[in-house]
């Protein structure tokens, strides 16, 4: 039994101050401590539904202690909370169990509690998570190496509580990318556009509409990556990438989900190649008004000879490359983040891939270039 669906990160905050933090003041006191529900799961985005119960949802969070007190208490804490910790919050079971083709469901229980409370310390975690601890710095290498996924996973979720200010000191070190970052990536992102924007209207005229309209929509792809860069959102992973461009609140956002729409259900591909140009000019235009570059004109022209319009997209990544004062983000080869040419889930997710093998991916592409 459970009780009615509400938002996992709005549960979460309630497991942790109805449930966990009395425990931890009656048992341990004065145990300086952080909690938070951040990492993988689609409530630490803010896209849970119903349907996200099914697999690894429910009360939980992760409990952080400094490596001194997690070796002198983890194991008792974990243990306290497996005696004492109430069977339901908010009629949801705090004890899970594995489910069949799945990860774990809350279920209710009679006995000890098989909670989902990681009890770690801060350095810990970030090894899990990010192949890197933040706390130390931040090189350029590092921000291309991690997923923006990764990064969306661990500024994202909320922090009930603090005490040393460590994990907020961490957050706010990956909060976004330094200038010049951002303004590589963009550029990068600029640069997928335009190595396919007239394919859309050569392909077509080809009589290939099949490959017209998946060219479309990796284009679309591109745009929504491209509005989230500016938007200075962590774009997630495909599954999410959707909802995320949607949750945009931006005016200008508007136009290019309404150009994008029409891009992917017009059966015409004159139409289809204009609504990308319209796109194309909208996010153009925001990124002129950002001042991140010198201003490009947001307009489309035709390919050249050809009658296929196009916004040129090396105009705007060859403006912002102009604008990067750091001499080593400046050389790089315009190839961008690790998923801007790495289109794997689990790689982009830390399932298969650290955080070194990323970095060494990075450097090979670089290392002609040095």
């Amino acid at each position: 039994m459970t009780g009615p669906f509400v938002p996992g990160l709005r549960l979460c905050r309630l497991f942790y101050t109805e449930a966990v933090r009395p425990l931890l003041a009656e048992a341990y006191p004065d145990l300086p401590h952080a909690a938070a529900r951040l990492g993988p799961g689609s409530e630490v985005l803010g896209f849970d539904t119903a349907r996200s119960v099914d697999h690894d949802w429910g009360p939980r969070l992760t409990l952080f202690l400094s490596p001194d007190d997690l070796a002198r208490y983890g194991e008792r804490i974990r243990t306290l909370l497996a005696e004492r910790l109430p069977k339901q919050v908010d009629g949801w079971p705090t004890h899970f169990v594995a489910a069949a083709g799945r990860s774990r469901v809350p279920a209710l229980t009679d006995g000890p509690v098989a909670h989902l409370v990681q009890v770690t310390e801060v350095g810990a975690w970030c090894a899990a998570q990010l192949g890197f601890d933040p706390r130390s710095g931040v090189d350029t290498f590092d921000w291309l190496a991690t997923p923006a996924q990764l990064l969306a996973e661990a500024t994202g979720g909320a922090v009930f509580a603090d005490d040393l200010g460590e994990l907020t000191l961490l957050r706010e070190r990956l909060h976004w990318y330094p200038d010049d970052v951002w303004r590589y990536l963009l550029a990068c992102q600029w640069g997928r556009i335009g190595q396919e924007e007239p394919f859309v209207g050569r392909t077509a005229e080809a009589r290939s509409e099949v490959g017209s309209r998946v060219l479309a929509a990796r284009l679309v792809r591109d745009v929504m990556r491209l509005c989230l860069l500016l938007a200075r959102r962590y774009a997630p992973y495909g599954k999410w990438l959707g909802t995320a461009f949607e949750a945009l609140s931006e005016p200008v956002s508007v136009v290019v989900a309404g150009a994008l729409d029409e891009a992917l259900t017009t059966g015409d591909a004159g139409a289809r190649q204009s609504a990308l140009c319209t796109a194309y000019e909208a996010a153009g235009g925001w990124q002129n008004r950002l001042g991140l570059a010198e201003p490009v004109e947001a307009t489309r022209r035709w390919f050249h000879d050809r009658p296929y319009p196009v916004i040129d997209a090396e105009r705007f990544a060859a403006a912002l490359l102009a604008r990067i004062s750091d001499p080593g983000i400046a050389a790089l080869p315009p190839v961008g983040g690790i998923d801007q040419y790495v289109d794997s889930t689990p790689a982009l997710t830390g399932a298969v891939w650290g955080h070194q093998f990323r970095r060494t991916i990075i450097r090979a592409w670089v290392g002609p270039f040095e």
